[in-house]
């Protein structure tokens, strides 16, 4: 491995752990250079490769900033399940199965349209609260149609009804459309979150469909706003013009 790669993973894994804190200033090149016994143009591949990362900021003449928050970064874009990001994430959430019902598609409109249904078809209503360290992060709210998922136990919602479905009753789950919006807490969200200032939620709205195109799923997840990060990466194209 590369030096200056040695060294990224040091400062990126103390920034991480919360030696170096949110708005911290790093060591100055000069020090960092005696800390890893290397050359300052080593120590500037590693602080310019945690800048592109997003771990720091270099500011002329005042050194590098720590810019890192600890908010939980959610991949939006891929189809995962909450277990799947616990365990890859390392965030050793808790799942409390707080509701599980059967209900007529007809009481929630919004999911009846976006799932396509009639209004005597039944659904399957899940809350789960993801909790940590005794304080709810996370409220997962799900509706499941009862035609393709029959069976549905608070043991299985409480570990993964995604592994459920794919192992268990060996069917497929291949996509999902998403959205994100910023909301103001209800009665309902509050019951479970508590108070917070500002009481708002990042909430993620998904349809999900099994391989053959159906839907069975309509999940609305909702993040406390603050510890909230939506992450994407995207590159400035620049379109040369032919004169």
């Amino acid at each position: 491995m590369n030096k200056y790669m040695k060294i990224y993973q040091s400062i990126c894994k103390k920034i991480i752990n919360g030696e170096y804190a949110h708005l911290q200033q790093l060591p100055s090149e000069n020090e960092l250079t005696k800390i890893y016994e290397t050359s300052r143009e080593t120590v500037r591949k590693a602080l310019n490769l945690l800048q592109e990362k997003g771990y720091i900021q270099k500011l002329r003449g005042k050194g590098s900033v720590v810019i890192y928050e600890d908010i939980i970064q959610f991949p939006i874009s891929e189809m995962i399940s909450f277990q799947e990001i616990n365990q890859r994430l390392g965030l050793e959430y808790e799942t409390a199965v707080e509701l599980l019902e059967t209900i007529n598609a007809e009481e929630v409109p919004v999911v009846k349209h976006a799932l396509g249904l009639e209004d005597s078809d039944k659904l399957w209503h899940v809350i789960r609260t993801r909790n940590k360290l005794g304080k709810v992060h996370i409220m997962d709210e799900d509706y499941f149609v009862c035609s393709i998922i029959p069976q549905l136990s608070k043991d299985i919602a409480g570990q993964s009804i995604y592994r459920y479905i794919e192992q268990e009753m060996n069917v497929e789950i291949s996509y999902s459309n998403k959205s994100i919006t910023f909301e103001e807490m209800t009665e309902k969200e509050l019951k479970y979150f508590g108070p917070l200032n500002p009481p708002f939620t990042a909430t993620v709205r998904g349809i999900v469909h099994l391989d053959n195109a159906e839907r069975f799923q309509y999940n609305i997840s909702r993040h406390i706003a603050t510890e909230f990060k939506f992450v994407d990466f995207s590159r400035r194209v620049i379109h040369q013009s032919h004169n």
